[in-house]
């Protein structure tokens, strides 16, 4: 389960107590916290092709022409392509909000998979699924899209795009900063309002972990630990090519932010 965050924004002179998700399904749902009712959803990647939008209370409008036959008295149901693949739209890994900003921050992967179900047969030892799929990329230039998005309006304010899957956490900071990682080792910094990178270090391998920010003597801190592994290797099918080469490790990093971009003082 992807997670929820809340947050408040400003409507029509009211303050509006909200919560958000970006579903692995590929639509972001904004709803009413107090009482979970539907508020508004868009798609928040680029192609979404299992269903044709969300009706007035934020279920899924399907697309039958996109879902896979079932097995019948063959061994394997037709097969499909459908975005985004089960890994997801977004998986896992949280996203962040600015309450400065009024931004979310989702870590996103663009890509889609052949889909057909089989008989369901367990076997000891192997994933017990009923289907049978394989992952492709949508673009040859990327997959991952760390996007910034506005939840009252559902349009994308900016986006950096990376050559494999965004796996780890994103952060958020005062300081108008955003920090995540990627498989290929960096760990990025953006300016939250803009999308500029403004720093990227190579940790020596695949950031899958979220960074975290604290505090120690007046001096504020970025740690995030990097190690590459995870679903996207054992599960990507076409994508694995992608990250078959990267480094194996496991490190905790440290940075000290600039005293123009921290926010704890003495």
């Amino acid at each position: 389960m992807n997670e929820l965050i809340s947050f408040d924004y400003q409507e029509g002179g009211k303050t509006i107590k909200a919560a958000g998700t970006a579903d692995r399904n590929g639509f972001f749902y904004v709803l009413d916290r107090t009482n979970g009712k539907f508020i508004r959803g868009f798609p928040f990647v680029d192609k979404i092709t299992w269903a044709k939008g969300l009706d007035k209370d934020g279920r899924p409008i399907y697309d039958d022409a996109n879902r896979p036959g079932k097995p019948g008295d063959a061994d394997k149901g037709s097969s499909v392509f459908v975005a985004p693949s089960f890994l997801g739209g977004k998986n896992w890994m949280p996203m962040a909000y600015s309450q400065d900003t009024g931004l979310f921050y989702v870590p996103s992967n663009e890509w889609g998979m052949d889909i057909w179900n089989e008989g369901v047969a367990y076997k000891k030892g192997a994933a017990y699924l009923g289907a049978g799929f394989t992952i492709h990329p949508l673009n040859e230039e990327y997959i991952g899209v760390l996007r910034a998005i506005d939840p009252k309006t559902g349009k994308e304010v900016w986006r950096y795009e990376n050559y494999a899957p965004l796996w780890g956490g994103v952060l958020a900071t005062k300081g108008n900063l955003v920090f995540t990682g990627n498989p290929e080792g960096f760990l990025m910094a953006f300016d939250a309002k803009t999308g500029k990178k403004v720093y990227e270090f190579n940790t020596g391998s695949g950031i899958v972990g979220s960074p975290v920010t604290w505090e120690m003597d007046g001096e504020q801190y970025v740690s995030v630990l990097s190690g590459w592994g995870g679903a996207v290797p054992l599960w990507g099918g076409e994508v694995a090519k992608r990250v078959k080469d990267f480094n194996q490790g496991g490190m905790v990093w440290t940075f000290k932010l600039p005293k123009d971009r921290a926010v704890a003082q003495r």
